[in-house]
This record gives structure tokens, C-alpha cells and sequence, in this order.
């Protein structure tokens, strides 16, 4: 009885073929191993979604890690992933140094690594395919341009910085792209500088501080909108007007800094897009496809002052 079945599914499935039919294949699920930064704000809550939409989207499944803003975590995340024996690697890299010995092991066991929205520092650029995100260095440029052409106070612009997490790609680049920007006019010079570590809380900690030492604070650069949110409402406690007796600068351009905007407590935030996923999903088959990639594909983004906020308000996803 048993015989005779499987000469019945051989025939059908014989009768398949000649009849110019193949059986349907049935592709393995492509397995995405993802390490992202943590959840310390806005934008990375949005970034996060986006990834978790998108990899249902795409039919891939997805093997999601939270660091909680420890490289440790991370590198803890990247070897899971590669004894899960995943099909591709992607990360946001906490800090942009000391990665080259996980990504080795990624390498050996033949997984390709995707870096998402931070870049890394490596002798050995063989250990990632390809990099995704912002240019932080020209949003860094278009924070001190914007500053540039619209501060028109006369005098010295004493200017208090509140940076990113210490060693990671956005505080370093941003940085380095204000301060070449500023540069150009000598009444324009950066008085304090500390990190906030991109989070509301730090923000509000370290400008209440800056106030404390310091009396003639004209601007505020902050590396990123929560941070300017924390640091707003310092200044509200010190008896000031955020967006009037201190300018204020930011970066990533999430709900809330519009939010800010439109109560004029915000003067511009220049925009991170946190929407990769996507996009992200997109490279992730073509890699495993073994399609070749660029070593850096950038996101495109604009620049919203507080003129603009009401009206793109409603536009605003993240």
C-alpha cells in the first residue's frame, strides 16, 4: 500500500514537470539580525518602528536586539546573531571604535554586515558591505549656516553646546561640521560644550549647569531635539525665553521639536531621517542576492526653521 502511494506521487509529480509545470519551490525566509542603539529618544523610537514595519513588510524575519546604549550589549547581540547562524547582520553602531573583532568573526562565518545610521572606524573596510544614514558632518554644516544667516544680534554670539553620546558618529561629525561653519565669523564661539548623551533628562541636567557658570548664553547648539527639549525646560526654570534670549539650534527634526517650534520655544531643527527601514530591507535582500553595493548610501533631508513648523506639522511621521 505504502509503495503503491509513492509511485502515485511520483507520477504526479512527473506529470507536473512534462506538463511544463515545476512543483513550487518553497524559499527559505531570509533572517535579518538586527542590533539597534537603544531608546533614547524620539527619533530612535521612530528609527526602530520603521525597521520592525518594514522587515514584516518584506516578508523577513527579523531578530531584533535593544543595547540600551552599551557597546557591549551590541557586540553581545552581533555574536547571538552569528551563532544563530542569520543571513544578514545590521546594526547602528553606540560608539564608532571597536568593532573590527566581532565583525572578523561575522566575517569567518560568512554573514554580510550592513551598518545603519552611524558609520565606524576600521583599517579593514572589508568588514561591512555597505553603510546607511545621514551625513552627520553636513548636518552639523547646515545647523552653523542656518545660525550664519539668521542671527542678527550685534557683538560676540557666545554659544553653549550640548553633544551626543561621547564617541559615537553623530556627536563627533556633527561637531566637526557646526565648528567648520562657525569658524567663518570670529563673533561666533562655541563657550561650553558637554554631552547630554541624547537623552531629555541629561539635556535639561547639563544646560541647568551651563546656566548656573555662565550668564551670557546667546545660543544653544544641541545635537539632537530631546536634548533641546530637556534644555528648554531649564531655561524656562532659569526665568528665560527659550527661541528669544537664547536661540536655539537642533538636529533631527522629530514631532516634538516641531512641536517646540510652534510654540516658539524652538527656533530650527535641521532633519535626520529615522525612516531606513525600507530602504534598509531593500539592500538587505539585494546583499543576500549578492548584488553589489555603494560603501555609502545616504538619506536625503532638509532644514526646518520655526517659520515653517505649522505648516509641516501634519506632514511629519516620526
Amino acid at each position: 500500500m505504502l509503495k503503491s502511494r509513492r509511485s502515485l506521487l511520483s507520477a504526479i509529480a512527473a506529470g507536473f514537470i512534462v506538463g511544463g509545470l515545476a512543483l513550487p519551490a518553497f524559499a527559505a525566509q531570509l533572517t535579518l539580525g538586527f542590533a539597534q542603539v537603544g531608546a533614547e529618544s524620539e527619533w530612535r523610537t521612530a528609527n526602530t518602528q520603521s525597521i520592525k514595519d518594514a522587515a514584516k513588510a518584506a516578508g523577513i524575519n527579523l531578530k531584533f536586539s535593544d543595547a540600551q546604549q552599551k557597546q557591549e550589549n551590541q557586540i553581545k547581540a552581533i555574536r547571538s546573531f552569528i551563532a544563530q547562524k542569520v543571513d544578514v547582520i545590521a546594526f547602528a553602531p553606540v560608539v564608532t571604535t571597536g568593532w573590527d573583532t566581532v565583525l572578523k568573526e561575522a566575517k569567518s562565518a560568512k554573514i554580510p554586515v550592513i551598518l545603519t545610521d552611524r558609520s565606524i572606524e576600521t583599517k579593514d573596510p572589508s568588514l561591512y558591505v555597505t553603510m546607511i544614514g545621514s551625513d552627520f558632518t553636513e548636518e552639523g554644516r547646515k545647523a552653523g549656516k542656518w545660525l550664519l544667516e539668521n542671527y542678527k544680534n550685534p557683538g560676540d554670539v557666545n554659544i553653549v553646546e550640548l553633544q551626543g553620546t561621547v564617541g559615537s558618529a553623530p556627536a563627533i561629525e556633527r561637531k566637526k561640521g557646526f565648528e567648520e561653519v562657525i569658524k567663518a565669523d570670529p563673533r561666533f564661539k562655541i563657550t561650553r560644550s558637554q554631552t547630554g548623551d541624547f537623552t531629555r533628562s541629561k539635556g535639561k541636567e547639563v544646560m541647568e549647569a551651563f546656566l548656573k557658570t555662565d550668564k551670557k548664553v546667546n545660543v544653544l547648539f544641541a545635537h539632537n531635539d530631546d536634548m533641546a527639549i530637556g534644555a528648554i525646560q531649564a531655561i524656562e526654570a532659569a526665568g528665560m525665553k527659550p527661541g528669544k534670549d537664547i536661540i536655539i539650534v537642533s538636529i533631527d527634526a522629530v514631532k516634538g521639536a516641531f512641536e517646540a517650534m510652534m510654540a516658539g520655544k524652538l527656533n530650527v531643527s535641521v532633519e535626520c531621517n529615522p525612516q531606513l527601514g525600507p530602504q534598509l530591507m531593500d539592500i538587505v535582500k539585494e546583499v543576500k542576492a549578492g548584488k553589489a553595493q555603494p560603501k555609502r548610501i545616504n538619506t536625503k533631508e532638509g532644514v526646518f526653521p520655526m517659520e515653517t513648523a505649522a505648516k509641516e506639522f501634519p506632514n511629519r511621521k516620526y
